[in-house]
């Protein structure tokens, strides 16, 4: 084993908890910073330093930006034109009182596919509210099922920015993960939120607190099944796309399940057809609609230069051999991959508590150590991991 690499991968991995906590420099910085502690430490010259920090942020920015941003603005229609609070209601009356926390989480796992999480969860939570006034039960015994819903979808389904920017740089096929996240979603899904919900709920007696409750545009309230189409139709498209390998003898229906597809393309179709279906036949104008779609891009400048930043760490490792010799060191100790992955993104979500950064810093680390994965599903299932 090469000390000095060894000693480069801790020296920055170091450095990058001392900015985030102790100095509270933000993550995107630090991340940088830690990616030249280890290029210097590993002996690379300036240049090469520089170059690679370059090649590492536009190989990540690339893809990553289009989709984060497209994902948003679709987010953001479904938010302010009363979509997601309006599959909510729906799921609330056709499940019923009773099995309202299975309707909150399965509304919370949907809705937090295109809706940011903290929007989504100030969007519903009037809702859980009323739950609560009406039985008076405990709030938790709703609150949970829905937070549960909402964290497993924005962690494991794409267009939500953490999977997004964790399979861009593991070099993931976004098909594979979102159909992994599913299967590894459902059950947890059911554990931890309608299951746990029940078993909190009667040991701590919860009762609402007041939010300030989000303004939504005027417009005709939209209609539950236009907005399940609009979200999920861009994860069937990309879906399909794995399949597309079946029509080889069809070289214009592959061509055009190749396009269809592709996630620019799939969250292009879903923003039109959110635009015309929920804004302008609604009664919304255009004027209020760019509005929205411009307001929404806000948000997620953070999260692409983060998803950058991981980048830069990645190709830091890459191009220093650090990353290679890594790999062997942990083979050789017998150390699954899948199981490095997942402790390195605990370690950082514990230690500095922000989720976008523990997947993003816990990627570019991992991305490097991959030698022996070549298949998209095993690549998924370690974006699934972290």
């Amino acid at each position: 084993m090469d000390i000095q690499l060894l000693l480069a991968v801790f020296s920055g991995i170091a450095v990058l908890l001392v900015l985030i906590l102790l100095v509270r420099i933000h993550a995107f910085i630090s991340l940088l910073i830690s990616a030249i502690v280890v290029g210097l430490a590993a002996g690379m010259k300036t240049a090469d330093i520089l170059s690679t920090m370059i090649t590492g942020m536009g190989n990540t920015l690339g893809f990553v930006a289009v989709v984060i941003g497209l994902g948003a603005m679709l987010g953001s229609i479904l938010e302010h034109t009363g979509g997601a609070r309006s599959i909510a209601e729906y799921m609330t009356r056709r499940f019923g009182e009773k099995r309202a926390p299975w309707a909150l989480s399965i509304t919370g796992f949907i809705i937090a596919i295109p809706v940011f999480f903290d929007v989504a969860f100030i969007i519903l939570v009037p809702l859980i509210n009323a739950l609560q006034k009406k039985t008076g039960k405990s709030l938790l015994l709703y609150g949970i099922p829905l937070l549960a819903g909402l964290a497993i979808a924005h962690t494991f389904i794409p267009p939500t920015p953490g999977p997004v920017a964790v399979a861009d740089i593991i070099n993931a096929e976004l098909s594979w993960v979102i159909l992994f996240g599913i299967i590894a979603g459902i059950p947890t899904l059911i554990i931890a939120g309608p299951f746990f919900g029940n078993y909190i709920a009667k040991r701590i007696h919860s009762t609402p607190v007041v939010l300030t409750d989000d303004e939504l545009i005027e417009g005709s309230k939209p209609i539950p099944a236009k907005i399940f189409v609009i979200i999920l139709l861009p994860i069937f498209l990309i879906l399909l796309n794995t399949l597309k390998g079946l029509f080889v003898s069809m070289p214009i229906l592959l061509e055009l399940i190749t396009l269809l597809g592709h996630p620019f393309t799939a969250l292009i179709l879903a923003n039109l057809l959110a635009w015309y279906s929920l804004g302008r036949k609604s009664g919304i104008n255009s004027k209020k609609l760019l509005e929205i779609t411009n307001k929404s891009i806000e948000p997620v400048g953070v999260i692409i230069l983060l998803t950058g930043a991981g980048g830069v760490l990645k190709q830091i490792l890459v191009d220093t051999g650090s990353g290679e010799m890594l790999a062997l060191w942990f083979s050789e100790k017998g150390l699954g991959i899948l199981f490095l992955a997942f402790l390195a993104s605990v370690s950082m979500r514990v230690l500095q508590g922000s989720a976008t950064v523990a997947m993003i810093t816990a990627a570019g680390l991992i991305a490097p150590l991959m030698s022996g994965l070549e298949t998209g599903p095993e690549k998924a299932i370690l974006v699934i991991a972290i």
